[in-house]
């Protein structure tokens, strides 16, 4: 009974050490969301994207006040002093006699005015209003392209991860078993089963096993970097797809259906076609500037002056005035000639508008590609998929019947090592055409303009 005991003690602090051990692991692990999450706070760009999305939004105000009263008041005050002489001739009786008088003045001078504008008809003013609605239109648009981008780069930094990780472990492993295999031949060699020729191609494929460790280590820290410049940290025990991830066909399967999409909403498309309407918007506003324009305009201004003058040493002799002025008139401007300078504007905003035509064309033929890609590399990722976990099979009974084959005698060494590396190939290609399989989803959706969070959450429910 008291060993029965002391064994139930034992297996319970096994089961403790063990959760010890794999709850901080668990605990630690981050998920694609988890990322997503630090790359809404942490990512320059979008941030930059908000940033300007926010300036931009200042047009629309600016434009209108364009149209609003524009009211104007101004003072001024200014006081003077001046000391001075004359002088003067005199006809008397005895003669011309020059006189010189001296005299000081001073004046305190106050002024006020204050004016109203208000415009009638400014052509100009309403297109640049116009104008500004359709630019801020196309900065949210913009800014929502970005949060779109910002998907697809986490996703695409993060399989990346864990693409690089894979293959780390893959060369990894790989150096192990060739450093058995090479241990193994010198073996053989030593008690006569096997040619100096065996070892050496042991030894061979055993440094450049150490080689493409190195590189695949430094392939890791790349990657890792990508992704510490979108969160600005280095997430660990990032969560992977397992052996059951579903393999999903687009919905619509029709490539034509997909493309219709995203001529429709993709972001970067319709960017594209409000930048035409505002280069088209733009033309108009500068040609306003052969148009008049009509306002109206109140003012009123007073001032008031008060002065005082003495000579050679008399009383002051004050002088004061007050001067009111009011008024309310129409005023029309007609531009006549500007040197050319409206034209040329003119000119500029056509060719201008032409070239955002183009772009929209550019634009619109980059869409219809990505989405063509995207759900050809969907389909094409699952049918990778199934055949790289076939080959993954048959690459394992291959490499288990040439070492069979090897212990008796029937393969060589450089048999073993051509199959352990087809194997070791078979699955670090299966782990990457999942992550690529992943990223077609996304970039599909991107392309669509149909991306969002909900996209990446389902995507992160197959992480294991």
């Amino acid at each position: 009974m008291e060993s029965i005991k002391s064994g139930y003690k034992l297996k319970r602090s096994k089961i403790l050490i063990i959760s010890l051990i794999l709850f901080p692991l668990i605990g630690n692990t981050t998920s694609l969301i988890d990322v997503y999450e630090d790359a809404l706070v942490n990512d320059p760009l979008l941030k930059e994207a908000l940033a300007n999305k926010e300036a931009i939004s200042e047009f629309r105000p600016q434009a209108r006040s364009l149209l609003l009263p524009q009211i104007n008041a101004t003072g001024s005050y200014s006081d003077s002093d001046v000391n001075g002489k004359s002088t003067f001739q005199q006809q008397t009786a005895i003669g011309t006699v020059t006189n010189t008088t001296g005299f000081l003045q001073e004046s305190e001078t106050t002024q006020w005015e204050v004016s109203i504008r208000q415009t009638i008809f400014d052509f100009g003013a309403w297109m640049t209003l116009k104008k500004a609605n359709k630019t801020v239109a196309q900065s949210e648009i913009d800014y929502l392209a970005a949060e779109q981008a910002l998907m697809v780069r986490v996703a695409t930094a993060y399989f990346n991860v864990l693409a690089a990780q894979d293959t780390l472990e893959s060369e990894q492993a790989a150096r192990q078993a060739i450093e058995k295999q090479l241990d193994q031949s010198r073996k053989r060699f030593d008690v006569g089963l096997i040619a100096i020729t065996d070892v050496q191609e042991a030894q061979a494929a055993y440094d450049q096993s150490i080689a493409n460790e190195i590189i695949a280590k430094r392939n890791l820290a790349t990657s890792k970097e990508s992704l510490r410049a979108i969160t600005d940290n280095y997430p660990s025990n990032l969560l992977k797809p397992d052996n059951n991830l579903p393999l999903i066909m687009p919905n619509p399967q029709s490539e034509t259906e997909w493309v219709n999409t995203s001529l429709e909403q993709n972001l970067n498309f319709l960017s594209a076609q409000l930048g035409t309407e505002i280069a088209r918007s733009e033309v108009k506003v500068q040609r306003s500037g052969h148009f008049p324009t009509i306002g109206v305009q109140a003012q009123k201004r007073e001032t008031v002056s008060d002065s005082f003058r003495s000579d050679s040493g008399g009383d002051f002799n004050p002088a004061d005035t007050e001067n009111i002025n009011e008024g309310v008139g129409v005023q029309v401007t007609v531009p006549i000639f500007s040197g050319g300078q409206t034209s040329s504007r003119v000119r500029q905003a056509v060719a201008q508008h032409r070239a955002t035509k183009e772009k929209l064309e550019r634009v619109g033929r980059e869409t219809t590609r990505n989405a063509r890609d995207s759900y050809l590399g969907v389909i094409s990722g699952i049918a990778t998929v199934k055949a790289l976990q076939q080959s993954v099979k048959s690459s394992a009974t291959a490499l288990q019947a040439t070492e069979a084959g090897y212990v008796v005698g029937t393969r060589t060494t450089v048999d073993v090592l051509d199959a352990r590396r087809r194997l070791y190939s078979s699955q670090r290609n299966l782990a990457v055409s999942k992550y690529d399989y992943l990223k077609n989803i996304i970039q599909l959706k991107q392309a669509a303009g149909t991306l969002s969070k909900d996209d990446l959450v389902q995507i992160n429910n197959w992480l294991k």
